[in-house]
């Protein structure tokens, strides 16, 4: 976009580490500080003489007020390839209703856990509400051990535009230090609501038996060292508004085998908009869903080391419009869907049951992943108008007669699937009862040559495939003129390329230039 200017190589600058200033960051393990200086003029000095070059951006002169109690910190300036900027650190907590403007040449920093507002209970009705608003532009960075989390009852107005999308980041992305295969920088987003789980904290299930078994159900942010819960009994509750949004470099274990994502919802209900939303690089998956359920559209996971969807404890979500690329060498299942049912839970078939629906999706597997999709728990799913290309990984695995009997349907999905076995069977389900029930499906192709250009752009061979009509499944669903992410290259560009980055996993042109860079905007 003509607003935004691509990151520029500083030809005259360098990288030099110096002493600790008051007002400066310092690298771990550096022993000193990441600064950018220019470099001395040479002797004899040339006629003319050169302008020396200038950083493209000049810390702010402060930090801004906000409401919150104690406020912003200024914690001086930190540098990298894009410029020096002034660092405002984020209160632990945010108490009241508070906004974080955009300011040029000011970063927010989240130090451990941020927290917006404080748990409201299973209602969400209990104390202050708390709304933090973030406007168009604004960069947040943090480190390993650090992430923010929206409570129950509050909620994130994090909005940014095509033009100015809002990105969450490592601190070393604003130093130049991360590339194309960093990962577990720093934690990543938690939005969590008052919207019905099926996994309760305290082993007490509700059922299809008995649906009011335990009235309270509510699940808990695993690993956290204070109790985070989420869930409850409002299925149209708001956690609030995540439009364009990027989340680069994300993953962070809080406890053994619990790791954060780039993003995670918990109980966020119908109420909650996500839209427009980038996940680059998490070290575990790039989405995660437990319980709760809302509509969402135009994903782009990208380099996810884990699942790069996940679906569990009775989520139920219709995505539309995801674009899922795998990185060389890491990543597992393009999909997981999981749900409580006989082999993982007692009492058996706890409610709701996750129920997962994606429509107009194209997934480009690593070779060597255990599967593209695998469904499992009785969670119920459907697939529409989609495109994998598979890698030599099997397209499919259905595991347990219960999600057997769930599935709503696969319909005008092709991939090129291995020759043996592309849809397998698991924990009593034979290869041959999986296939018939996918394959029962309309227009499917599962032997298909793949015609993608630039990864992800359908070619004829995709344009020439009969949709599946989508709106049948959901009205959120759009009735299509054809199956996967993106129809044409002028399409990633409308659909993609503005408030994505650009790496070598997958290139969408967009005008905020690289993932590894900073965008700079006028002031």
């Amino acid at each position: 976009m003509k607003n935004i200017q691509r990151t520029l190589i500083l030809g005259c600058s360098l990288v030099a580490l110096a002493g600790c200033g008051a007002d400066e960051i310092v690298s771990p393990g550096t022993g000193g500080n990441i600064i950018i200086n220019n470099p001395p003029a040479p002797t004899p000095t040339p006629t003319p003489t050169p302008t020396p070059t200038q950083s493209l951006v000049t810390p702010a002169a402060g930090c801004p007020t906000i409401a919150t109690p104690g406020g912003l910190t200024d914690a001086g300036t930190i540098s990298g390839p894009t410029g020096t900027y002034r660092v405002c650190k984020l209160p632990a907590r945010f108490t009241t209703n508070d906004l974080l403007p955009y300011i040029r040449g000011l970063l927010y920093q989240i130090e451990g856990r941020v927290d917006v507002g404080n748990d409201r209970g299973f209602a969400g009705t209990t104390g202050t509400a708390v709304t933090l608003t973030v406007e168009p532009g604004v960069i947040f960075f943090a480190q390993q051990d650090s992430f923010l989390v929206v409570n129950r009852g509050n909620q994130i107005q994090s909005n940014g535009t095509a033009d100015r999308p809002i990105i969450w980041t490592s601190r070393d992305n604003i130093i130049g230090l991360a590339n194309d295969n960093s990962q577990q920088q720093w934690g990543g987003v938690v939005l969590l609501g008052t919207a019905p789980v099926s996994d309760c904290r305290d082993g007490v299930f509700n059922t299809a038996g008995n649906p009011n078994n335990n009235p309270t159900c509510e699940g808990r942010l695993e690993g956290a060292a204070t109790l985070t819960p989420f869930g409850g009994n409002t299925p149209t509750n708001n956690a609030g508004s995540f439009r364009f949004n990027q989340i680069r470099f994300s993953g962070f274990e809080l406890a053994p085998n619990n790791e954060l994502q780039s993003l995670t919802t918990g109980g966020a209900g119908s109420g909650t908009v996500i839209e427009n939303f980038l996940s680059f690089n998490s070290s575990d998956d790039g989405l995660e869903f437990f319980g709760g359920g809302f509509n969402a559209r135009n994903f782009a996971i990208i380099g996810a080391s884990d699942d790069s969807l996940d679906v569990d404890t009775g989520a139920l979500v219709n995505l539309d419009t995801v674009i899922a690329v795998q990185r060389s060498g890491t990543g597992d299942r393009l999909i997981e869907l999981d749900s409580p049912n006989v082999s993982d839970r007692t009492p058996s078939n706890a409610i709701p049951q996750t129920r997962f629906q994606l429509n107009n999706f194209t997934f480009v597997a690593r070779s060597g992943a255990p599967m593209v999709v695998q469904a499992r728990g009785g969670a119920a799913l459907s697939l529409t108008n989609g495109v994998i290309r598979a890698g030599t990984n099997q397209c499919f695995q259905i595991d347990e007669p219960e999600t057997l009997a769930a599935l709503i349907g696969v319909d005008s999905v092709v991939g090129n699937c291995p020759a043996t076995d592309p849809i397998r069977g698991g924990a009593g389900v034979t290869n041959a009862q999986a296939a018939a029930a996918v394959n029962g499906g309309t227009n499917n192709n599962f032997a298909f040559t793949i015609t993608l250009t630039n990864n992800v752009v359908n070619g004829d061979g995709e344009n020439g495939r009969t949709p599946f009509a989508a709106n049948s499944r959901s009205t959120f669903f759009p009735n299509r003129a054809f199956i996967g992410a993106i129809q044409n290259a002028a399409a990633l560009t409308t659909t993609f390329g503005n408030w994505t980055c650009n790496s070598s996993i997958q290139n969408f042109d967009s005008a905020t230039g690289a993932c590894t860079s900073l965008p700079v905007y006028p002031a």
